[in-house]
């Protein structure tokens, strides 16, 4: 049975590799591992050793913190967490475009978007 905690660890490692633009095949290489490794990482279907994890953790520049951010302690498995909106990939696609502009331009998108949400008043 998977573990929460690996579920959450493998969703945090599946949005950053999907966030620098690396196939679980690259990410692989650089950890020194087969691609099915990460998948079975991703999925939670296997625990992340610490020292893999750290090696992860350089692969995609992170600090290991990074994988067990959003941790509240009571993690439902199969469900999605509030604050985990990119686990929909259309949000990540958005999260990705918005980085790829550059930091000006960025910071005029972003309060247009507060503007027409509403959250600017």
């Amino acid at each position: 049975m998977k573990h929460p905690v690996d579920i959450h660890v493998g969703k945090r490692v599946r949005h950053r590799r999907w966030m620098v633009g690396m196939t679980q095949q690259q990410l692989a290489e650089r950890v020194g591992i087969k691609f099915q490794q990460i998948q079975k990482y991703e999925t939670g279907m296997n625990r992340v050793s610490a020292s893999r994890m750290w090696d992860i953790a350089a692969a995609l520049e992170v600090p290991v913190a990074y994988f067990f951010e959003g941790l509240d302690g009571g993690v439902d498995p199969g469900a999605t967490l509030p604050g985990d909106v990119l686990a929909d990939k259309e949000a990540l696609e958005l999260v990705r475009s918005y980085y790829a502009i550059p930091e000006n331009q960025r910071k005029q998108i972003f309060e247009l978007a507060r503007v027409l949400s509403g959250a600017a008043a």
